[in-house]
């Protein structure tokens, strides 16, 4: 399946952003034991900082990006459950990585949750390296990096 090219978040866009990430990421709070960080962040003000696009009509997916001096950090990606398995994720993963690319900058960071196996496969899967383990604060995560 083919998917539009993420657009930039207006603020009409944040309830969606919100519903979205809830449903990405809901399921992961029986596994890990706690609500997932991207649950509980400033929909509104990362949309407001532009560092949120989105995809889809209503929208289906997102991303939420922070450029860094050497590189791009890939805060959270989530596609809506009905949108997954059909290439969404890769998309925007590929969109991220252009990104990257036209604003200079050579590697993409990420981080997942340890518990997060399928996260984990997906990014390994297209080419990001784990960098690191570590626990910040309650949360186990596993580092990940690829040289865009």
């Amino acid at each position: 399946m083919t998917h539009a090219l993420p657009r930039p978040a207006v603020a009409a866009d944040v309830p969606a952003v919100k519903a979205v990430t809830d449903a990405a990421f809901h399921h992961y709070i029986e596994r890990i034991g706690l609500v997932p960080a991207p649950m509980e962040y400033d929909h509104a003000a990362n949309v407001a900082a532009g560092r949120v696009f989105v995809v889809g009509d209503p929208v289906v997916g997102l991303v939420v990006v922070i450029p860094e001096a050497d590189h791009l950090y890939l805060d959270e990606i989530a596609v809506h459950p009905d949108a997954q398995g059909t290439g969404l994720g890769r998309t925007l993963l590929t969109w991220v990585e252009e990104h990257a690319r036209e604003l200079g900058l050579p590697e993409v960071r990420l981080l997942t949750n340890a518990m997060m196996w399928e996260n984990q496969k997906l990014y390994e899967r297209y080419g990001y390296e784990m960098a690191e383990r570590r626990q910040d604060g309650p949360y186990d995560r596993m580092h990940y990096r690829k040289r865009v």
